[in-house]
């Protein structure tokens, strides 16, 4: 998510049902045999946790990439409950309210979950509660997007890794000389100012590569066309575009293709639309490198999770190495059968996996 958190999301009322009754509400997915044992109950040694009753707490989950997300999710939780790990599973949508999202994970507390799974609407607003679930002998592991509390395990990327990535890249691409146009996500958001900090740290150390124009724009198509349309209209001359985002760089190439101009090198993400027209355009010469949010990282926490309960020292911080797509391996990735607004993602090894959460 991260990003996906404002690819549309429209803050819902809050829920009118009633704390006892909260569990029954937003609830998208039920893979459980309801014959959970109590969370509040650890008196069992760690190493004989069984039968886990887990839920997954997540600000929304209309975008593609969410619920491509929860399919891995529940296919790994059918794995866990053929080995007798995990007895029950569902997946609480708080649909974009945060203050939802905190009843929802009070709720889960009250019910006595062993596991919460967390895809966290704010960085702060959910640490009083998730810290709750800690104390009441709850693991916690949250992934995506991350609550800033340390008593939580927490699975995630390094964001300016990417940026970084993107940046040396294009830098190299143009011999460290040119003018840049850069597409950024909404000004003030985490994620987006994380990526743009490391991209900015890398071309300081290009100084004739000028950027021409720091467009912000939302992580959606439409706006982001627009966006760059306007800063291109005013910067044609330009010799490559620093794209923190799929949609943003779907943006910018789809611009530069309907204008028949120069397919200069734009950096990207794994969003299908924009793989899509880069293998299209390879054979006229048009580059790029891109990199993933991987839903996987559901799977990594749900698998931490799993081994804290028992007795496994879990990392509290997992940081997962970024993907990196490029020309020579853009086939693997790219799915011509599937919708632009999905993102393609290869599995993550089981040795990776164990070898990120300490086994």
């Amino acid at each position: 998510m991260n990003a996906r958190f404002v690819r549309g999301v429209v803050a819902m009322a809050a829920s009118v049902c009633t704390l006892a009754g909260l569990a029954a509400c937003n609830v998208e997915s039920d893979s459980g045999s309801g014959t959970a044992s109590s969370g509040g109950d650890k008196s069992a040694s760690p190493a004989q946790a069984k039968d886990l009753k887990v839920g997954w707490s997540t600000i929304y989950l209309t975008p593609s990439w969410m619920q491509q997300t929860l399919k891995m999710l529940e296919a790994d939780v059918d794995k866990l409950k053929s080995a007798g790990k995990v007895s029950s599973f569902k997946t609480f949508n708080a649909n974009g309210d945060t203050s939802q999202q905190i009843s929802q994970i009070r709720a889960m507390i009250q019910q006595k979950y062993d596991v919460i799974l967390v895809d966290a609407g704010s960085s702060t607003a959910l640490n009083p509660a998730l810290e709750q679930a800690v104390a009441a002998g709850i693991t916690v592991v949250a992934f995506d997007s991350l609550p800033t509390s340390t008593k939580v395990i927490r699975v995630g990327t390094d964001q300016k890794a990417w940026g970084s990535m993107m940046a040396e890249w294009l830098a190299k691409k143009l011999d460290g000389k040119g003018s840049i146009i850069a597409m950024n996500g909404p000004a003030g958001v985490a994620v987006s100012e994380d990526r743009w900090a490391g991209a900015e740290e890398v071309f300081k150390k290009y100084p004739d590569i000028k950027i021409v124009s720091n467009v912000h724009s939302e992580y959606n198509l439409a706006p982001a066309a627009q966006a760059f349309a306007s800063a291109y209209s005013a910067n044609s001359d330009i010799d490559g575009v620093f794209s923190q985002g799929g949609a943003l760089s779907a943006a910018a190439l789809q611009t530069l293709i309907k204008q028949d101009k120069k397919l200069v090198p734009i950096t990207g993400e794994n969003y299908n639309g924009f793989l899509k027209m880069w293998e299209s355009k390879k054979k006229d010469g048009f580059s790029s490198i891109a990199t993933a949010q991987p839903n996987y990282l559901a799977v990594i926490a749900m698998e931490a999770a799993v081994a804290k309960e028992e007795g496994v020292s879990v990392p509290q911080d997992i940081t997962v190495p970024l993907p990196e797509i490029t020309d020579d391996n853009l086939s693997e990735f790219v799915k011509t059968d599937q919708p632009d607004d999905s993102y393609p993602i290869n599995d993550l090894p089981q040795s990776e996996i164990d070898k990120l959460i300490g086994k």
